[in-house]
């Protein structure tokens, strides 16, 4: 697709709303069917509200990376186009339209969510923002949010930038159950935000910045140091893959290509 900042927006924008609205908004649900309004251990202290948590976002992200991956290339993350700008694969004025457009998604869905529901639950649960868990110091939070981060940008790398992927076709399946997989390990402790959005939204329409700035730190580090390797191990191999006849059965590897960029 050629350069077109409207129409990538406009997809970044539809992505990330839906990850926001569907994944905090989870958060806010299963708050609202508890009957009770008790913060963070409601949301992801027992396994039944840590799964539909979980799945709320894996299939926010899988769904619309499907949809609109072949048009902006799914980022619906600043920390994933952050990856994107220091590998050179996207244009730096489309990498700022990408993170505007990302943070303004995020902020009007949080909005939306903040409008819809009674306001003693969403502000209880700060509309789905995520939250330090008492017993973790902010240190390791950021680790926590570097790790999972790194493992979510190196799959975006591996499955929708490589073109020599076997699953690029279902990358989308493939970034959505990372993103599941993240929340099951990491949201009891951090809330398993991975993306710096995803925190940015619910926090300024809910006034909650605890901790802040491991959402932030975190993500660009983990999703940058991710970028790196990948671009630098499998994308810009020192020589070329052997080729040879086509009876011996090694054959030219397709060139990988940059989703998005």
């Amino acid at each position: 697709m050629e350069y077109d900042p409207l129409r990538r927006g406009v997809a970044e924008f539809v992505g990330t709303f839906t990850l926001i609205f569907a994944g905090a908004g989870s958060i806010l649900t299963v708050t609202y069917m508890a009957g009770q309004v008790s913060g963070l251990p409601l949301a992801f202290g027992n396994l039944a509200t840590l799964t539909a948590v979980a799945l709320a976002h894996g299939l926010a992200i899988a769904v619309m990376v499907s949809a609109v991956g072949h048009v902006s290339g799914g980022h619906f993350n600043p920390a994933v186009t952050f990856g994107f700008l220091i590998t050179r694969r996207i244009d730096p004025l489309l990498g700022a339209v990408y993170w505007a457009t990302q943070l303004v998604a995020a902020t009007a869905a949080a909005l939306v969510l903040r409008a819809i529901y009674p306001g003693g639950i969403e502000a209880t649960v700060h509309l789905g923002a995520p939250a330090l868990a008492p017993d973790f110091d902010p240190w390791q939070g950021l680790v926590v949010e570097m790790v999972l981060t790194f493992f979510l940008v190196f799959v975006v790398f591996a499955s929708a930038v490589d073109g020599r992927g076997t699953f690029k076709q279902i990358a989308g399946l493939a970034i959505g159950f990372t993103l599941t997989m993240g929340i099951f390990m990491g949201g009891p402790i951090t809330g398993a935000a991975m993306n710096p959005a995803r925190a940015f939204g619910p926090e300024l329409a809910g006034h909650f910045w605890g901790n802040a700035w491991i959402y932030y730190v975190g993500p660009l580090v983990g999703g940058g140091l991710a970028a790196l390797v990948y671009d630098l191990l499998y994308l810009r191999p020192a020589q070329p893959e052997p080729v040879g006849p086509p009876e011996s059965g090694v054959e030219e590897p397709a060139p990988g290509e940059a989703a998005g960029a």
